[in-house]
């Protein structure tokens, strides 16, 4: 699965668990800086990622923008 692919179905997510619009879910997007999300947001669209892609992402992991959540999925999915 390509990287845009992944992206499209990320951005889809967070665009539902968030109610933001395709122009505010970009690659460079921060999720508490941009999107104001808080641990329980970020939480609920890692538990989506992981059921959509059928990966596992450690809650530690430091994942702060859209593009550190797509290239985590494309390593994992690879």
């Amino acid at each position: 699965m390509e990287k845009t692919e992944i992206f499209n179905k990320v951005q889809a997510i967070i665009m539902e668990q968030l109610d933001k619009s395709a122009n505010e879910v970009t690659m460079t997007t921060n999720f508490k800086g941009n999107l104001n999300a808080d641990s329980l947001d970020v939480f609920e669209i890692i538990n989506e990622i992981e059921d959509e892609f059928d990966v596992k992402i450690e809650t530690d992991k430091e994942i702060a923008t859209v593009s550190d959540l797509v290239d985590f999925v494309a390593k994992q999915i690879a």
